[in-house]
């Protein structure tokens, strides 16, 4: 009886050290003592995320629709990454007005985006980016277009905008129009009055967002007054000319294209939205938007079958062009306090996998030679234009700084048929130019 009880004696204490044991191993290993060096690095890090939370950056754009979208998210990532604030706004009608007052008292956003003015508007108030990692990688068809008489470059180009005439292939199928034969502005007004004939809206204009008249200056006046070798007046511009005769007769074109139902009844109420909505469901067939308006449309219907083609000729004698220039160009103001911050969401926007979303959002081929964009049907476009000569926005390279509120709001006085509006635009015009014009 002795021994069983020794025996279950030794048994139980054999037993508690092993029960002592896994206790010992399952302890958490936070228990263990914390070195020096780590507890070093834990206070660095929480230090560095405190003083991250502190920067709060401003960024302002002009762009709207899926290509604010994107840009928007690509912030709303690199807020994520770094621990930064940044204060996106996108105003879109409103933005010139706001950056012509952020200009006049020196108070500019942090980041903006220029609208085709890095150099001629922007310039003055930008740090250049030469020196940025990015700036190595900038393509060739861009540079020129953002770079000064002094070899600085201002903005990271996003993409490279290369822009015709946005249009729905199956209102043009329907009516029996084929786009190859619109090659001048006669022979476009003919396919108008076919198609308006058969209830759809030729020409589709948001005027209540005004910035969407100016765009039918910027994309017609360029036949009238440049791309004609025989009858240029690109070199009077630059020197400080403004043909009243050829805006009259610009304007004339406009005035009769409205009294005669090419433009959607609204075109004063409807907006930028409407467009989009028209040309994606085939209530319209001719837009005057860059790619970007393919991109946006398709997010509203994504069966739409839509194309872009070259702005018609004024003349028999001239070529259908294409517009090219800057579009999501991206700047850091000059007297910014987060320089260091600023930098470092541009080469964050400059990454590959991060430029290629925006620009596929714009419909545009990248401006960074190692980014590879997915265009879709846009891409088929571009390359079967690639041979048409390209102009740059009429505005931007043709007309003083300033002139572009001057354009929509003459033009929103022709849509709306007033008496003696062509003259008037033509003169108003015309002393804008010279008012504006420094030589």
């Amino acid at each position: 009886m002795k021994k069983i009880l020794c025996l279950l004696l030794a048994l139980v204490m054999v037993m508690g050290m092993f029960a002592a044991c896994g206790d010992t191993d399952e302890t958490p290993a936070t228990n263990a003592p914390v070195s020096d060096e780590t507890k070093a690095a834990d206070d660095a890090t929480e230090a560095q995320v405190g003083s991250n939370s502190d920067v709060v950056l401003t960024f302002m754009t002009n762009v709207v629709g899926e290509k604010a979208t994107a840009l928007e998210a690509a912030i709303r990532d690199f807020e994520a990454e770094t621990g930064y604030t940044v204060e996106f706004s996108a105003p879109g009608d409103s933005y010139e007005e706001l950056m012509k007052t952020k200009m006049a008292s020196n108070e500019l956003p942090d980041v903006f985006t220029t609208h085709g003015w890095s150099v001629a508007r922007y310039s003055e108030y930008l740090m250049p980016v030469n020196d940025m990692d990015f700036a190595s990688r900038i393509s060739d068809q861009i540079k020129p277009v953002i770079t000064d008489a002094e070899g600085n470059m201002y903005v990271l180009p996003i993409d490279i905008d290369i822009a015709g005439m946005v249009y729905n292939v199956d209102v043009l199928e329907s009516c029996g129009i084929n786009v190859d034969d619109l090659t001048t502005w006669e022979a476009f007004a003919d396919a108008c009055a076919v198609i308006e004939a058969a209830g759809i809206d030729p020409m589709h204009i948001g005027g209540k967002d005004t910035w969407t008249i100016g765009q039918f200056f910027d994309w017609v006046a360029p036949s009238f007054y440049v791309t004609d070798e025989a009858n240029s007046k690109a070199a009077d511009l630059k020197a400080g000319t403004f043909d009243t005769a050829v805006w009259t007769e610009l304007c004339q074109m406009l005035y009769d294209w409205t009294e005669a139902g090419y433009f959607n009844t609204d075109v004063l109420t409807a907006d930028y939205s409407s467009d989009i909505e028209a040309l994606a469901t085939g209530t319209t067939a001719f837009c005057f938007y860059g790619n970007y308006a393919i991109s946006d449309a398709m997010v509203v219907n994504a069966d739409a079958n839509l194309g872009m083609m070259p702005i018609p000729s004024n003349s028999a004698d001239d070529e259908p062009t294409l517009i090219a220039g800057e579009d999501i160009a991206i700047g850091i103001w000059k007297d910014t306090a987060y320089s260091a911050e600023a930098q470092e969401l541009l080469e964050y926007l400059a990454r590959p996998e991060v430029c290629a979303k925006i620009a596929e959002a714009a419909g545009n081929a990248a401006g960074l030679t190692d980014v590879t964009v997915d265009l879709g049907v846009i891409q088929t476009y571009l390359d079967k234009y690639n041979t048409v000569e390209t102009f740059a926005y009429f505005d931007r390279e043709y007309l003083p700084s300033g002139m572009w509120d001057v354009m929509c709001s003459t033009g929103a006085e022709i849509l709306a048929l007033n008496s003696g509006s062509v003259e008037d635009a033509a003169s108003v015009m015309e002393q804008s130019f010279m008012d504006k014009y420094v030589g």
